[in-house]
């Protein structure tokens, strides 16, 4: 019997080439085109609204941190409360090169440790010098309820950082109203006109070389 996440899911989201078909457990869907790929970040005004204006995130942005995009604007709807979390009061639409984005996930390491990807812990620990994390968090469904299969999210730190801010990003989008819209029309349990906002979001082609790290695929026993 499927749940009322998979039904929902069925009828109608996350991407809508995906209708009816089965997804794996890992797979990184996004927003993408022949040379970019969309991300999503939460952030508050003094950082947001410059970085819309200008392309560029401000000073206010702190370079030192680790910083995540997230592919998934659910998931970026459910970790900032549809845009209304003290600090995350604004959505940005990230629009990075595939290069770039392929450059993160190439350098990157799984924050935990998982047996699908690394042969021992040892192995684990030595890759955690690599710039970027990757955690897999449930994907959500148009009501932020957890799905039976993963979202991808990406830590960018150190070069990562600097790449991101100075190399990738194409153009930035404060996509705040969308998401109020959005929420708003669930609310109203118009669920079909909500589904109908919803940013389209498909299967990205992983490079084989990256879905080992990434721990889309099973180690060779």
């Amino acid at each position: 019997m499927r749940t009322i996440a998979e039904n929902r899911w069925r009828r109608g989201r996350v991407a809508g080439t995906m209708i009816g078909m089965s997804v794996p457990t890992r797979q990184v869907r996004a927003r993408f085109d022949a040379s970019t790929v969309t991300v999503y970040q939460a952030y508050r005004a003094d950082i947001a609204v410059p970085a819309a204006a200008t392309g560029r995130f401000p000073d206010a942005f702190k370079r030192e941190r680790m910083t995540w995009i997230k592919p998934s604007f659910l998931w970026m709807m459910y970790r900032s409360g549809w845009a209304s979390k003290p600090g995350q009061e604004h959505v940005l639409a990230v629009t990075i090169t595939r290069e770039g984005f392929e450059w993160a996930l190439r350098h990157s390491a799984l924050a935990r440790f998982d047996r699908t990807a690394h042969t021992d812990r040892v192995q684990w620990r030595g890759s955690l010098t690599a710039p970027v994390r990757i955690q897999w968090d449930p994907e959500r469904d148009i009501r932020l309820s957890p799905l039976p299969y993963r979202s991808l999210q990406v830590g960018l730190s150190g070069e990562a950082v600097r790449r991101y801010c100075d190399e990738w990003i194409v153009g930035i989008e404060d996509v705040t109203e969308l998401a109020h819209e959005t929420r708003s029309r669930i609310t109203a349990e118009d669920e079909s006109g909500a589904l109908g906002l919803i940013p389209s979001e498909r299967p990205y082609p992983i490079p084989d070389d990256i879905s080992q790290t990434l721990g889309m695929a099973q180690l060779p026993r």
